[in-house]
């Protein structure tokens, strides 16, 4: 449908939104067309119920797929295809699902990393170059708490040598600047550099191939170091983003500066980590709490 190809042009050239979430437009607006037939006048309500009933969607993917159908709406009406939007009547209440983010503890953080304290003089010439990119990978992951994406997105021209800081591509095309604050992630990071001098790919991360890492090749690199180190093997490199970002907290990190250092577009996304932080807790109770001074 030409509506569907305009408005996804449409939202490329006055949003700036990434090619994943341009899909996602794309995805629910063709399933949604699958559906409905009348797109003039469409039973938005019937939709949802599908959705619900028959799919058993989740509601988060229900809310998304109604913020796209207004979108294309509003679009349609700016226009003048329509004379009003379909949802100008229409209110949907969801249940606000609350899932406390997955952490690694320190214990089990620290076995990934003592996995990858190794000496690669060792190690045979193919497997020192893929120890050197893993170990500079993981430990960038646990240090920054960046997402797999961004880490498989950076380039040598995002690392800034002189301030010991990477210039980290997030969501919607937002930049942000990431200090290595730990002195073995950063050594680690130049001895990558170092190592691949000579690969013609300017991404940070390559395979065997000296093609760019995908998402999934760094997937399987946390799984073979979890197995190595013995830890969690249902958990998944996001465990060290929740884990860095809960630690920060709990040591008494400021919520807006960590809301920064993750990108996040809102702080009630950062918020629900102040949900985990059971330590600190603990620890202002035992030292705050009146009634431990009551006999």
């Amino acid at each position: 449908m030409s509506y569907l190809s305009d408005f996804i042009n449409y939202l490329q050239a006055t949003k700036n939104l990434s090619e994943k979430t341009l899909k996602a437009y794309s995805s629910d607006l063709n399933q949604f067309f699958g559906y409905e037939k009348n797109i003039v006048k469409p039973d938005i309500c019937a939709f949802i119920s599908y959705l619900n009933r028959q799919l058993k969607l989740k509601d988060t993917s229900i809310r998304r797929k109604i913020i796209t159908l207004k979108n294309f709406y509003n679009y349609l009406l700016d226009i003048d295809i329509i004379d009003f939007s379909p949802f100008r009547k229409l209110k949907f209440r969801f249940k606000q699902e609350k899932k406390l983010p997955k952490t690694l503890t320190i214990i089990e953080v620290g076995k990934i990393l003592k996995c990858l304290n190794i000496d690669p003089t060792n190690l045979s010439s193919f497997v020192q170059k893929g120890y050197i990119r893993d170990a500079a990978l993981l430990d960038l992951l646990i240090c920054t708490g960046i997402r797999i994406g961004e880490a498989a997105a950076l380039t040598i021209d995002d690392i800034i040598l002189s301030e010991r800081t990477l210039l980290i591509h997030g969501k919607g095309r937002k930049q942000r600047l990431i200090y290595i604050s730990s002195s073995q992630t950063w050594d680690r990071i130049k001895t990558l550099i170092k190592e691949r001098k000579n690969c013609k790919d300017k991404h940070l991360f390559v395979n065997r191939y000296g093609q760019p890492l995908s998402i999934h090749g760094i997937e399987d690199i946390y799984k073979k170091y979890t197995k190595k180190a013995q830890i969690n093997t249902k958990s998944t490199p996001h465990y060290l983003r929740h884990t860095f970002a809960t630690n920060l907290l709990a040591n008494g990190a400021d919520l807006r500066s960590v809301q920064e250092i993750l990108g996040h577009a809102s702080v009630a996304t950062t918020q629900i980590y102040t949900e985990v932080t059971t330590a600190r807790k603990k620890q202002v109770l035992r030292k705050f709490n009146y009634r431990n001074k009551i006999l």
